[in-house]
This record gives structure tokens, C-alpha cells and sequence, in this order.
């Protein structure tokens, strides 16, 4: 335990001066180790599937699940994937020294804002190696230093990952420390990394919900993190029915395990009659399991009966609470009280309840008359995110690079003095 003690400050000493040095670096040479990265990844295709298949045979030999594993795989597609996102991240603004909100006070100072590198980010995460890519290349964009810590399933992936980071970062002239993924599977650096409140300034988890509880509750520096996505649609009595039922099956079924599809389906009573069956025939076609109150289970007999806990679950699988709601007041009432504050969407053509339903539902991402699949960084224009924060404080949302950034007031004088 000592020597993991002892390895991890150190890869907080050497991140903590590596991100003196990014904080200075220019966007041109940003830029450059970026596209350098994404070079090395596909020189070193071979390598690094060689290196993911030696992860994958363990991973299979100690029984990880199907799910699991095809996370863990990479393919020449993915690698290509990961360089690709690297140079669309190359080509996105640089935030870093932005200067805005700038005013005269009557002293005759200039006082406004500037946009500044958070310093020294720690991430987490599970199974995903294309995570080692993505989020060295966001880190490095904003002018961060980055140490990472992948699943310890996924070490000699993360690992060769890191050489072409480190290969691109020297031909850029920056400090391979920039990006250091922690080399030690012990899950005692993730203890030490969480707590290491003199080099670390943020913890992003990325994985399942115990961990990033675990990380939320043990953590002694700030983290940005989601739980739960037990994210809702809203079909209003005033809705283009047909809109909402391709919003609707869009919301639920393009993809069942991602924090931002569709769990909780609400339905006006006045249409319930009318959207339900269509819909729900929809779902049952695919595999869906329903799980419905009394009044939608009356429309649709094949729903199973909803329970309590159905409405505060994040199923992130083939299953579907439904309710009928007597009007937007209760649906923004049931959201208020079982939403994660992750994504909730209202289908309506009535701009007045769309409005009220943008101001009243308290989520990191609102939506009117929109899948909320959409919830994501690069849907938003963000080239990538780190994750997505519904946290209030700093960042919500999907976090891009504005996200690992912080602002620092800024003033210009000309020799004032107060008096």
C-alpha cells in the first residue's frame, strides 16, 4: 500500500508541473500533438489490437460478461474511430485565454473575464479504451494535464493507447506527463487518486452507477459525474401525434443501454386513448417489457403492473414505465419527483406549455418536440464530451472542452488607483 502511496504522488507531482506547461501552450501546438496522437494510432493499429486481444482472452478467461466485453474490443474501425475524433477535436475552437464580458466600470478599469485550464484532471473509468483516446485529446485541447485510470481489464489496451499519446505529445514538444495512465491495476490508486487534494483539481467518472457513487461519496476533491438517467417524454394533449410516436420509439429503443434513452413515458389522458395503442404495439414488436399504471394498463392490457420503484429506475434495457397524466402540471410534478435531472422532453405544438416546461423542469438537458437521444456532446456541437454533469455548480450537461475550463476575472487599468 505504501508503494502505491507513493507511486500515485508522484504521478500527481509530475501532473501537477506538466500542467504549468500545458496551461502555456498554444493552440497550434495543441494542435499538433493532436493530430500527431492520431497518426501514432493508426501507424500502431496492429500493435494496439494485438495488445486489446491479449485483454480480451483474460477477459473472457475470467468469465466478464458479453456486454463487458464488446466495450473492452477494439477493432481497425475503432482505432480509426479514435484517431478520427482526435483531429475533429483539432479542428474545434480553442478555449483557452477566450476574453469576454469585458466593461468600463466608472474608475475608468476595464473589468471582464478570461477562460483558463482547470489545472489537473482525473478520470475513471471502466471497460472502454477508446475513453484512453478521448479523453487524453480533451484534456490536452483545453490545456489540462491528465491522469487516467481504465479499468483494470483493459491494461495493456490503455497502455499502448498511452504510448501513441506520449509519441504525439513529444513531437509537439510537450511533457509525456501531460498524460499519465496510472500503470497499477491495484484499486488502492483509485483511493489515492480521489483524495490527492494538492494535484488533482477534478475526478470525471465514467462507468456504471456504483462507481461513481463509490467515487462521489469517497472523494475529496470536486468531481463532475451523473448517477441516473431515468430520463422522461411528455406527450401533450396538444402534440402532432404522429411526431410524438416517432419521438417517442426514437427516445426508447434506438439504443437501450446509454444514460440518455428514454425510461419513463408520460401521456395526457385526453390522448392516451389514441397515442397508446399505436405506440405501445410499436414497442411490444420490439421486445419491449411495459410496465404501465392503472389507466395506461386499461388501454394496453399487455403492461404488467408499474410499481413504485418503476418510476424512480434507470432500466437501461428493453423495459418502459408508462403513466397517464391528467396535464403538464402533473407531468412536471411526476418529473420533479423521480427525475435524475439528466434529460426530460415534452412533444407539444403549443408554445406557451413548451415554454413552461423549458423553465419548470430543473434537468441538465430540456427538450421540446425532440428525441432525447440528442442529449450528447457531439449532437450538441461540443466535437466530444468527457461525460455529461448534472451537477449545478461549474458544468451541466455534456461537458466538452468549455466544461474543463474555468473563467478568472480579468482587469485592465491605466494607472487607477482607489481612493
Amino acid at each position: 500500500m505504501e508503494d502505491i502511496k507513493q507511486y500515485m504522488k508522484q504521478v500527481g507531482i509530475s501532473a501537477r508541473a506538466a500542467a504549468r506547461l500545458m496551461a502555456q501552450a498554444d493552440t497550434a501546438t495543441k494542435n499538433r500533438a493532436l493530430t500527431e496522437i492520431a497518426a501514432a494510432l493508426q501507424a500502431q493499429s496492429t500493435q494496439l489490437l494485438a495488445a486489446n486481444a491479449k485483454d480480451v482472452q483474460a477477459a473472457r478467461a475470467n468469465g466478464l460478461d458479453d456486454a463487458s466485453i464488446d466495450r473492452l474490443t477494439l477493432s481497425a474501425k475503432t482505432v480509426n474511430a479514435m484517431a478520427e475524433g482526435l483531429l475533429q477535436i483539432a479542428q474545434l475552437a480553442d478555449p483557452v485565454g477566450e476574453i469576454s464580458d469585458m466593461s468600463y466600470r466608472p474608475s475608468g478599469i476595464q473589468v471582464g473575464k478570461m477562460r483558463v485550464p482547470l489545472g489537473v484532471i482525473g478520470i475513471i473509468y471502466e471497460s472502454r479504451p477508446n475513453v484512453t483516446a478521448d479523453a487524453a485529446g480533451l484534456c490536452l485541447k483545453s490545456g489540462n494535464a491528465a491522469i487516467l485510470r481504465g479499468g483494470s481489464e483493459a491494461i495493456h489496451s490503455n497502455q499502448a493507447i498511452a504510448a501513441c499519446v506520449h509519441a504525439g505529445l513529444r513531437a509537439a514538444g510537450l511533457p509525456d506527463s501531460a498524460v499519465q495512465v496510472v500503470a497499477t491495476t491495484d484499486r488502492a490508486a483509485v483511493g489515492e487518486l480521489i483524495t490527492m487534494k494538492d494535484y488533482v483539481d477534478v475526478i470525471v467518472p465514467r462507468g456504471g452507477k456504483s462507481l461513481i457513487a463509490r467515487i462521489s461519496s469517497d472523494a475529496k476533491v470536486p468531481v463532475i459525474k451523473h448517477l441516473d438517467g431515468i430520463c422522461h417524454v411528455y406527450i401533450d394533449d396538444q402534440a402532432d401525434l404522429a411526431k410524438a410516436i416517432r419521438i417517442a420509439d426514437n427516445a426508447k429503443t434506438h439504443r437501450y443501454g446509454v444514460c440518455n434513452a428514454m425510461e419513463t413515458l408520460l401521456v395526457n389522458a385526453k390522448v392516451a386513448a389514441e397515442v397508446l395503442p399505436p405506440l405501445c404495439q410499436i414497442y411490444l414488436d420490439k421486445g419491449v417489457e411495459l410496465r404501465g399504471d392503472d389507466a395506461a394498463r386499461a388501454i394496453v392490457p399487455q403492461m404488467v403492473a408499474a410499481t413504485e420503484e418503476d418510476w424512480r429506475t434507470e432500466y437501461l434495457a428493453a423495459i418502459l414505465a408508462v403513466r397517464v397524466v391528467a396535464d403538464l402540471d402533473a407531468a412536471i410534478e411526476h418529473i420533479g419527483t423521480y427525475s435524475s435531472q439528466h434529460t426530460d422532453s415534452i412533444v407539444t405544438e403549443n408554445y406557451s406549455r413548451a415554454m413552461r416546461f423549458l423553465r419548470e423542469v430543473d434537468s441538465a438537458s430540456v427538450m421540446v418536440n425532440a428525441s432525447t437521444r440528442f442529449a450528447d456532446g457531439f449532437e450538441y456541437g461540443l466535437g466530444a464530451e468527457i461525460g455529461i454533469s448534472t451537477d449545478k455548480i461549474h458544468a451541466r450537461g455534456p461537458v466538452g472542452l468549455e466544461g474543463l475550463t474555468s473563467q478568472k476575472f480579468i482587469v485592465l487599468g491605466s494607472g487607477q488607483i482607489r481612493v
